[in-house]
């Protein structure tokens, strides 16, 4: 038992790691522009086919992550551009329709450009090593030190880039960011076209995991929305705190219950949070770090 439980609990970090992507992305969204993007994770989605077909043209995964980040970005921006951007000052439910219609519209998209037929992805890192009484894949823990990577790379980009001071700029104040020249749509639309990129690079990083398919996404805007409530909305850090803590939540509770099942614990969580806590469990801190 204790051998499952210390398996378990390097599963759980893997995992935490990859959906801690998905929830930065989703996170930074709503930490700059306000907006509850329904649509995130057809965004994973899109990001993991376009690397299938990326890898599969190609035989090179690393190629297909890029390729897809970028593709997906600026698809984001466009997106940005033409659908939310006139929403700008509206009603948060107004922009909740638009991300929701968005998504569905997605779904439809790639039912009819890829097929029902699940795509994969192999695994870059070959290999296995011993963990216990299992022959663990080194890939996994690739992914999660890519994750992390990633994320890092992003809060270094916010605290040092130049369009990383425009974004902590327009956060704290709007109308004074615009009045000192900071074209402030255009942050807007890179923030998306980033939190974009963030998605697809987590649905590649996922697709040799599992099978590519169009109603994917629904299951990580799910998780990511719980993860973003339990770890604070607009809170990067929480969020990515509270990924691995669901994650290990999940976890443990496969010891117990099938899989499947284990995945209510994510809810059940969510529901306590917005019931006892509903600021988010951990410590608010900034989107982004403030400037010294």
């Amino acid at each position: 038992m204790f051998e499952q439980i210390l398996v378990q609990t390097v599963n759980g970090l893997v995992n935490g790691m990859v959906l801690a992507l998905v929830a930065s992305g989703l996170t930074l969204i709503f930490g700059i522009m306000d907006v509850v993007n329904f649509a995130h994770g057809d965004l994973v989605m899109l990001g993991a086919f376009t690397g299938a077909v990326t890898v599969a043209q190609t035989g090179n995964f690393w190629l297909g992550l890029l390729v897809a980040s970028l593709v997906i970005a600026a698809f984001g921006a466009l997106l940005q551009i033409v659908t939310l951007r006139p929403l700008i000052g509206r009603d948060s439910l107004t922009t909740i329709i638009a991300t929701f219609g968005i998504s569905l519209v997605l779904q439809k998209y790639a039912l009819w450009q890829f097929g029902p037929t699940a795509q994969n992805i192999p695994q870059p890192i070959p290999g296995r090593f011993e963990l216990f009484y299992l022959q663990y894949p080194w890939y996994r823990l690739g992914a999660a030190v890519m994750a992390g990577a990633i994320i890092g790379a992003l809060y270094l980009f916010l605290k040092y880039g130049k369009y990383g001071i425009w974004i902590r700029a327009t956060t704290q104040d709007r109308i004074m960011a615009g009045a000192m020249g900071i074209p402030v749509p255009w942050v807007h639309t890179g923030v998306f076209a980033i939190g974009a990129a963030m998605a697809a690079a987590s649905g590649v990083l996922f697709a040799p995991l599992a099978a590519v398919t169009q109603t994917m996404g629904a299951e990580f805007t799910l998780r990511a929305f719980s993860v973003v409530v339990v770890g604070g909305m607009g809170n990067l850090g929480g969020s990515i705190l509270a990924a691995l803590f669901i994650s290990l939540l999940e976890a443990y509770a496969s010891l117990v219950v099938s899989p499947s099942q284990a995945v209510i614990v994510s809810f059940v969580v969510l529901i306590l949070t917005l019931l006892f806590r509903p600021t988010g469990l951990f410590v608010p801190t900034p989107i982004v770090p403030t400037a010294k």
